[in-house]
């Protein structure tokens, strides 16, 4: 009966550890892994296997990836982020619009997606504004995660809490109470790295040109895309309130958003087989493990007691947790917390900015920013753990007083 929960308990471990011997472990591995098991020791049927995948958030996040693919492939969003900073002329002046400019990015985006396009780009700005390249990638780590705090988009726990809450409108209920404080939470991350890199941001510099996209036919659809997305974003927005009579499903706007690429790029055969497959896997792999420890039983005298629903603990709780396991099994192992205590909604809201917050204390808070610091390694650019969390810790500490007290004062 227990056996998933061990499991469960095996795949958190090497989650934190990720590595046995010499072999370098992937979270997409180790959580396939223990849904295999699960499936092969008979802890859930390969019914209620299939039956425990949700279909809508699988779509969606496919969509997503084959838009953001499509982005990074046609240079368009480079496109958009040269534009974006050549009224720029000091170090300090890009760090602002890292932080701000790819924070809303991230929000409608995701995280990783705007980490892995970000990553180069704000090198580039570090080169040509003459600043260390660690300032620029901190402030893009600092932004993805903070920006995507104010959105069910933002990142895939988000997402997943607006599911089990059931939110009738979330884009609404997310931004109505977190786009404050996350704008103060952006404000400090600025604060914090101009005091750390001070000197350097003041010196000039400039974008010469235009960084214009290097594959214009894909680039057009890229737009395309994200004009859709845009359009059913607000369409989803505005549901229910008498103008769209009926509710747009969010796998809807994947789907709909990626037709364009998929219908009349020649390079749509190209464009799947980049697009991040192991995510999926491990979503799919998740859902599966997470239905199984749920089906034994074992948590639910936890998920009764009373100090699991203030605001302040739910959120310190979450940032807590997620530097040990990924922030989205977190999330999900938080599933009867959210469906079944009647939480309010800046209660649900702390487990959500908590969980997703956690990726600004330590490098291992958050998937985007590893891929962040990979991709600037391939460049030579070393960001090390240190580095990370000598702004990290006092960020994430003056972020979560910010966050716990706005969400303590907010309506119910």
């Amino acid at each position: 009966m227990y056996l998933s929960v061990v499991v469960l308990a095996l795949v958190f471990l090497l989650t934190a550890v990720r590595q046995v011997g010499r072999f370098r472990l992937r979270i997409w591995q180790i959580m396939l892994a223990g849904a295999v098991v699960v499936l092969i020791t008979g802890q859930i049927s390969p019914e209620a296997a299939l039956l425990s995948i949700d279909t809508d958030v699988m779509l969606f996040l496919f969509g997503m990836f084959v838009v953001g693919e499509a982005l990074e492939r046609s240079g368009y969003l480079s496109f958009l982020t040269s534009r974006l900073f050549s009224r720029a002329n000091t170090g300090e002046h890009a760090i602002i619009i890292i932080l701000f400019g790819f924070g809303f990015f991230s929000a409608f985006l995701m995280n990783d997606t705007v980490a892995v396009i970000g990553t180069p780009v704000v090198l580039y700005l570090a080169e040509k504004f003459n600043f260390s390249p660690k300032a620029a990638l901190l402030a893009l780590c600092f932004a993805v995660t903070t920006g995507s705090v104010v959105s069910p988009l933002g990142n895939p726990q988000n997402f997943l809490i607006a599911t089990y809450a059931g939110f009738s409108e979330p884009f609404i209920v997310f931004f109505s109470y977190l786009v404050i404080p996350a704008l103060c939470a952006l404000a400090a991350a600025f604060i914090l790295l101009r005091w750390r890199y001070g000197e350097a941001l003041h010196k000039k510099g400039s974008i010469e040109q235009i960084i214009s996209p290097g594959n214009p036919p894909l680039a057009l659809l890229s737009k395309i895309s994200l004009i859709i997305i845009i359009i059913l974003i607000i369409l989803r927005i505005f549901a229910g309130t008498g103008i769209i009579p009926f509710k747009i499903p969010l796998s809807w706007i994947g789907l709909i958003a990626m037709a364009p690429l998929l219908l009349f790029s020649p390079e749509r055969k190209e464009i799947v087989r980049h697009i991040d497959w192991c995510t999926l896997v491990f979503f799919a792999a998740m859902f599966v493990l997470m239905q199984s420890v749920f089906d034994s039983g074992i948590f639910e005298p936890a998920f009764d007691l009373p100090f699991l629903t203030t605001v302040p603990v739910l959120f310190c709780v979450s940032v807590t947790i997620s530097q040990f396991i990924s922030n989205v099994p977190f999330v999900a192992l938080f599933q009867p917390v959210i469906t079944n205590s009647a939480l309010s909604v800046p209660q649900v809201l702390a487990l959500s900015a908590g969980s997703t917050l956690a990726g600004n204390l330590t490098v291992l808070g958050a998937a985007s920013n590893i891929i962040v610091i990979q991709n600037a390694e391939k460049k030579g650019i070393a960001l090390s753990f240190m580095d990370f969390i000598k702004i990290g810790a006092p960020l994430t500490v003056i972020q979560s007083v910010l966050f716990i007290v706005f969400l303590s004062l907010a309506p119910a």
